[in-house]
């Protein structure tokens, strides 16, 4: 999957999940790179445009450790029901040292996930999950930066 592909096929989900939720479920979605211990901010729409990266390893919060867990491949995704505010809620395994980072600035994921549609609107997420899985993001490194969209 090339990365104009999975950056339409996110903003297609955030939109799916949003519409079966009722409302915002994400609000910032960032595809990164962590490759050679250097985040690459690849994609990303959400309203800290410019504020996102300088504040990236501190809102990784409890995630960060999870980051490096072995466990995680191509697809796998993980929550964290107690980021408070900028503290990113989700990442998706994308490809080799890229993730997709979800979060929404103004609410945690304990309190989204107490919204009884909350269970419907993952369904979006775990079919562009699935989708990933099947056919991951490669990226050269000459790829420009994309930018809030």
């Amino acid at each position: 999957m090339t990365l104009e592909e999975i950056s339409a096929r996110i903003k297609t989900c955030a939109q799916q999940m949003d519409a079966r939720y009722g409302g915002s479920v994400f609000d910032e979605w960032a595809v990164v790179s962590l490759a050679e211990n250097k985040a690459r901010v690849l994609f990303y729409t959400g309203p800290r445009n410019d504020e996102f990266l300088q504040n990236f390893v501190h809102d990784l919060g409890p995630l960060r450790a999870e980051l490096h867990n072995q466990k995680y491949g191509v697809g796998d995704f993980e929550f964290s029901r107690h980021g408070v505010g900028t503290r990113i809620e989700a990442f998706l395994v994308i490809g080799n040292g890229l993730y997709l980072f979800c979060n929404h600035t103004q609410t945690t994921m304990d309190a989204i996930a107490k919204n009884p549609r909350w269970l419907d609107a993952q369904v979006p997420f775990v079919e562009l999950a699935d989708a990933i899985r099947a056919d991951s993001l490669a990226v050269s490194w000459d790829t420009k930066v994309f930018k809030k969209s």
